[in-house]
């Protein structure tokens, strides 16, 4: 059968930056991996930044309804298993509930040629003060996985567990994380992570990931520069006449000189990128894409 690993983590914790380093052990190991860009968003940027590889790639995106999009994410799966691949790697959008991974794989054909092999959940090390919405998705991403990966800290620092714990609580699931479930992104062995499996515990459930709640708007073949993404993102990250703004993304061109953009209200990421597109995404709760239009303008 085929191994099937999911990758979950809240917008810009770093899972695409955590699977390049995944799907490279497992090339050099041997298998033959398909990874699976699986979000609702007209436009994967993620694509771009594991492309590099060179192994084989899928892109699930948009759909007219939900159910649409299940629809073409199981059909990536099937053509998948009937390529030869010997390990799927699915990264989801960072607004995801992992039922909707664990449901598909019991339905057939593909619960006759899928088994799950790695659940990893890649968790910010400054994550805090969440909305009520954003905690659900964290508490279900956490809920079943093998190891919490966490990334972005600094000085070798041990993650305090009280505030991932307290949410987990708050939600009546009763995992809660030791020292032992955890892993840091800067110093990672595979060889031990490689059979982590995944985990099964129960959470309240809540019906809030909806477009009412998230939401992502693009701007494509704008003529946006560096000097326009300083202006904008501190409006946006401070003024809720925008909506709650929880992630900028995409690619500008500098000096012809493409540049990658990743920012979240506490940090960011400006770096040179070999291939881009002209597309910057603007991600978060109740956008008020009118006024986030205007601001671009």
């Amino acid at each position: 059968m085929v191994k099937i690993d999911l990758i979950t983590g809240f917008l810009g914790s770093g899972k695409t930056t955590f699977i390049k380093k995944y799907a490279k052990y497992l090339m050099d190991s041997g298998e033959n991996i398909c990874i699976i860009e699986n979000d609702y968003g007209a436009i994967n940027v993620d694509v771009m930044l594991v492309n590099e590889l060179g192994c084989d790639i899928e892109m699930v995106s948009g759909g007219a309804d939900h159910d649409c999009h299940i629809r073409r994410f199981k059909t990536k799966l099937i053509a998948a298993a009937m390529q030869g691949h010997t390990r799927v790697i699915v990264e989801p959008s960072g607004i995801f509930d992992p039922d909707e991974f664990y449901d598909i794989l019991c339905e057939d054909p593909l619960s006759n040629w899928y088994e799950i092999g790695n659940v990893f959940c890649v968790y910010d090390f400054n994550t805090k003060d969440l909305s009520k919405e954003s905690e659900y998705v964290l508490v279900s991403e956490a809920a079943t996985c093998s190891k919490l990966i966490v990334s972005k800290r600094i000085n070798n620092e041990i993650l305090n567990l009280d505030y991932i714990n307290s949410l987990m609580k708050k939600y009546k699931c009763m995992r809660a994380f030791n020292q032992n479930d955890i892993r840091y992104t800067d110093d990672l062995n595979f060889d031990e992570l490689i059979n982590s499996g995944f985990k099964q515990y129960s959470h309240v459930k809540l019906q809030i990931i909806n477009d009412n709640e998230y939401d992502s708007f693009y701007l494509l073949d704008k003529d946006i520069d560096i000097k326009k993404i300083n202006e904008v993102k501190t409006i946006l990250f401070n003024n809720n006449e925008y909506g709650h703004i929880l992630r900028l993304k995409g690619f500008i061109k500098n000096n012809d000189k493409w540049i990658r953009i990743n920012i979240t209200k506490n940090e960011e990421e400006i770096s040179p990128i070999l291939n881009g597109e002209n597309v910057l995404i603007i991600i978060g709760e109740n956008l008020n894409t009118k006024k986030i239009e205007l601001l671009f303008n």
